[in-house]
Formats: C-alpha cells, sequence, structure tokens
C-alpha cells in the first residue's frame, strides 16, 4: 500500500529567476477551481482502501500563497480523503510573508505538523538579484508567528553558489539560519535550469556565478557549520537534529511508492512512475472528462528499480544496505554492481562499513559521478 503523497500547488505571487518547475503567476487564475479539480483527482487515484499515510508533502509553487478559505477547502479535502496515520508528518512548504496568522490557524486546525519555508538567503542584495520577494525580516517574523502558534517542527531551504556569491556572503546565511535553533535545514546549490531567466542571462555571458572550486568550499563550510552546531547531515544536502529527518524525502531516497496528486506532480504507484499534466487548465480539463490528468507513465523494469534503488540510496549518509537490497530484489549487490563498486571505492567516493555502501566525506562532493557510475551498468535479467 502508498503510504506517501505530494501535492503540488502550482501558484505563485513571483516566479524566481531560477525557477523553472511548474509554476504560474497566481493573477487571474482559476485557483478555486483547480483545488476542487485536485481534490477530485485524489478521489480518483485512491480508489482502494488505503493504509493510513505516514506522510504527505504540500509543495509548490507556493501553497502558502492560497487565501484562508481556500487553504482550508484544500486541507478540508485532504482530510477527507487521505487517511491520516497517528504519526504523519504533513508538511507544507511555505514563503516568508505569505504566511499570514490566519493561515497558520487552518493549518493547525487541520494537522499540518511541519513547515518548510524557502528562505534561500539571508542577505537582502542576493534575495533581490535571485528574485524572491520576501527579505530576511520577513523569515524572521513568520517563524516566531509560526513557533508562537504551536509549530515547532520547522525547516529551512537554503542555495549557494548563486551569483556574485562569495563564500563569506554564505557563511553569514549559515551563521543566521543557525541562529534560529531550527531541527531541519537544507541546502542547495544553483543549478540554472532551461526556460529560466538565469538560463538566458548565462546565455548572454551575464551570470556572474562562483566557480566550482568557490562552490566546493562553500559546500564543505555548510558541512562543517552544520556538524559542530549538532545537526546530523543524513543525506547530501540535508542536515537534522535527531528525530527530525524529513520522512517524506526519505520516501524518495529509500525508493518507496508515492502518490502525487496536481498539475505537473509526479507519482510513483503500483511499480509504475507518471507525470501528470502540466499546464493548470489542461490538468483539470482531463479531470473534468473523468480521465486520471496522465501525461507519461512507465513501468519501472526490475532493472531500472535496482539502479535507483542505488542512486537515490547513496543520496543518504548511511548509504544503501546490502541486506535490503536482497531482500528486495533476490539479487547480490555485488553481482551485478561488483564493477562500480569497486571503482568508486578505488577512487575514494564509495567505502563498505558492515552491511552498508556508502559515500565518503570526498565523495559526497562528486556525488553526480558515483550515481553515474550505476546507470546503465546492469546486464539484461529477468525482469
Amino acid at each position: 500500500m502508498t503510504t506517501a503523497a505530494y501535492i503540488h500547488i502550482p501558484f505563485c505571487h513571483h516566479i524566481c529567476h531560477y525557477c523553472d518547475f511548474n509554476k504560474v503567476f497566481m493573477k487571474n487564475q482559476p485557483v478555486d477551481l483547480y483545488i476542487e479539480r485536485l481534490i477530485q483527482e485524489m478521489k480518483q487515484r485512491v480508489l482502494k482502501p488505503q493504509h493510513p499515510f505516514t506522510s504527505i508533502f504540500v509543495g509548490g509553487g507556493t501553497p502558502t500563497a492560497l487565501n484562508k478559505e481556500q487553504l482550508e477547502r484544500l486541507c478540508s479535502g485532504i482530510a477527507e480523503t487521505l487517511p491520516f496515520s497517528d504519526n504523519i508528518e504533513y508538511t507544507f512548504e511555505a514563503n516568508p510573508g505569505d504566511l499570514t496568522r490566519d493561515k497558520i490557524d487552518v493549518l493547525l486546525k487541520f494537522g499540518v505538523n511541519r513547515l518548510s519555508f524557502g528562505v534561500q538567503s539571508f542577505s537582502d542584495e542576493l534575495l533581490q538579484k535571485i528574485g524572491r520577494n520576501h527579505r530576511s525580516q520577513d523569515v524572521y517574523r513568520s517563524i516566531e508567528e509560526a513557533q508562537e502558534a504551536g509549530f515547532s517542527n520547522i525547516s529551512i531551504d537554503l542555495i549557494y553558489s548563486l551569483p556574485t556569491q562569495t563564500i563569506e556572503d554564505f557563511e553569514e546565511t549559515i551563521d543566521k539560519a543557525l541562529a534560529l535553533n531550527l531541527p531541519h535545514y537544507s541546502a542547495y546549490s544553483l543549478i540554472v535550469e532551461p526556460k529560466t531567466v538565469f538560463y538566458n542571462l548565462l546565455r548572454k555571458g551575464k551570470l556572474p556565478l562562483p566557480g566550482e572550486e568557490t562552490e566546493a568550499e562553500m559546500y564543505k563550510l555548510l558541512m562543517d557549520k552544520m556538524e559542530r552546531k549538532g545537526l546530523k547531515q543524513y543525506e547530501i544536502s540535508n542536515f537534522a537534529t535527531p528525530g527530525h529527518e524529513s520522512k517524506h524525502n526519505i520516501v524518495y531516497w529509500d525508493n518507496v511508492e508515492y502518490f502525487g496528486f496536481g498539475a505537473g506532480a509526479h507519482g510513483y504507484v503500483d511499480g509504475v512512475r507518471y507525470s501528470n499534466i502540466g499546464p493548470v487548465n489542461k490538468y483539470m480539463e482531463s479531470i473534468v472528462n473523468g480521465d486520471e490528468p496522465t501525461m507519461t507513465a512507465h513501468a519501472v523494469s526490475k532493472n531500472e528499480k535496482m539502479e535507483e534503488e542505488m542512486f537515490l540510496g547513496l543520496r543518504k549518509t548511511e548509504g544503501v544496505s546490502i541486506t535490503r537490497f536482497y531482500e528486495r530484489y533476490n539479487v547480490q549487490m555485488d553481482d551485478i554492481f561488483r564493477h562500480s563498486i569497486h571503482q568508486m571505492i578505488q577512487k575514494n567516493l564509495l567505502e563498505k562499513t558492515g552491511d552498508r555502501i556508502r559515500l565518503t566525506q570526498q565523495g559526497r562532493f562528486l556525488g553526480n559521478e558515483v550515481f553515474q557510475s550505476f546507470i546503465g551498468v546492469i546486464e539484461l535479467i529477468d525482469s
């Protein structure tokens, strides 16, 4: 039974310069109708009785860009459709400044118990350069209001290797983030994606990015400061106090199935990875016609599952369990990945520790090289 769900709210008041995911400007959009169609999709896909959900993540876009009434309708629809477990992790992404007290009260009323704020930087100058519409003072105010209302499980996202960003800039952002004493932090290096403002600037030679060496120094600084603060790096880009690791993200890295609801959402159910129709109106039209709004669907072969087990699982600091691999696929990891594992160990990018294969400290800097080494190397075996 699938017991995790990602729910996509594509609307934003503002589109950031680095963002390429399925997002649309909020103004003049059929937000209320979208919420109704989203609830309808959930009911269409969750036809058979489910075990209670242990993880629900509402992302975007900006879910907190919805007004109080819209937020209430969304949350009530989720509660009507998806059964909650007693220990559910129920997360909403939030934009600093968007999450007013009346919206916080709605989230608490419907059992939301985790917030993830897209902070990105504590430098107002950098926030302006990357197209964010909040400033550092909004971060402090939003987190303080959420804590006063009763939220304790709060995470913030940071981005480094931003245009013109120096190591000193990033160090100041880390220090300000850690001073908040939150239980969870995520930090990602900037990736310039096609069809973004940054991509167009890069093509014109007008995007002054830090070099790879500076990016690596920023990542090392991040890991060192998080460790000194007592936050465990449980995945390449994620740090938490014990017990506050993101259950939802671990669903992805453990290669476990989950529902994806909403325009442009991705899911993985009954061995099939699927993606939904992206444009909001086409997505809604499909549901009105009584169809599941699926754009692509791919039945994952056994070979692909085993590859995914490695390149997703190796993102975790604890790595991949050799025993669990055999229990899931009835194949010894070493029988099919011996060359890749040996090669990466020789390069000091992987290590074997007891029952686990995991990245070394050096391997965390070159994760993509390690992950790539497990793709397309399995000889044909029976699916």
